[in-house]
């Protein structure tokens, strides 16, 4: 288990823009990493209310458990390494996973239980990660419910960094500023959409 704080810029990107940014960190394919975000809320999104998140992350050999919950600056994140076959047992029946013991330890204090719980949707994500002066810098391609987007993550050290010096950063590459909604919430929404569009159909 671990908890840290998050402080974090995200731009949405274009996919001339995402080609450029790589090109000019001169990143290679080995440098990439692929996950999958497995995300989860009550029927009535009680997490979402009090601006929380709650995901699964599932890699190639790993998979984690993580509770985003906002801070007076940043997000406080808990989280439960898990093993593969932990994840695959419990997701395949959209079942969030009992073995994450501090995240629900923390969502019970909430009066939230696993059995509250339903997946909601799933994002997977293609990322190049990379130390630089100003933080940490993640490049995303990610694909869910019929979407495909790219975008710019900058999680940064401290609450000394602002949005305007994100900005600059940004226009230092020629690139604008654009408001991000989260993965979670593009998620669902394109989930939600697609299931909508489906019933129509019918």
């Amino acid at each position: 288990m671990s908890k840290s704080l998050e402080i974090e810029y995200k731009s949405m990107l274009t996919a001339s823009e995402y080609n450029r940014l790589l090109h000019s960190y001169q990143i290679a394919e080995n440098q990439f990493v692929q996950q999958t975000n497995i995300y989860f809320d009550t029927p009535d999104f009680l997490l979402k209310a009090q601006g929380m998140g709650l995901r699964i992350r599932r890699f190639e050999n790993s998979a984690e458990a993580t509770l985003k919950v906002p801070q007076s600056v940043g997000l406080l994140e808990v989280t439960d390494a898990l093993s593969l076959e932990e994840v695959n047992a419990n997701v395949q029946s959209a079942q969030f996973v009992p073995e994450a013991k501090e995240v629900l330890a923390y969502l019970r204090a909430l009066h939230i239980s696993i059995e509250n719980l339903q997946l909601i949707g799933q994002l997977t994500t293609k990322r190049a990660e990379l130390s630089i002066p100003e933080g940490k810098l993640a490049l995303d391609e990610s694909w869910y419910s019929q979407q495909h987007d790219f975008e710019l993550e900058l999680e940064v050290p401290n609450a000394t960094f602002s949005e305007e010096d994100f900005k600059q950063f940004l226009q230092r590459f020629g690139l604008p500023f654009r408001k991000t909604q989260n993965k979670i919430a593009r998620a669902v929404h394109a989930q939600q959409k697609l299931h909508t569009d489906m019933e129509e159909n019918q």
